[in-house]
């Protein structure tokens, strides 16, 4: 895989993910920001919910 250097907003990543996986940067830019806005929200409840271990 290779950032995108033509279909890139930011770093080109979505660009190059999308190219390499024949699909159209607009579907994976989509795809990962649904993705994170689900995994982000998620983490830091669980950051906060779960309590720490107590070994040493």
């Amino acid at each position: 895989m290779r950032r995108a250097t033509k279909d890139r907003l930011i770093a080109g990543v979505c660009g190059g993910l999308a190219r390499q996986l024949g699909l159209p940067p607009l579907a994976v830019r989509l795809s990962a920001v649904l993705i994170a806005s689900v995994t982000i929200p998620v983490y830091i409840v669980l950051w906060v919910l779960v309590p720490t271990t107590t070994e040493f």
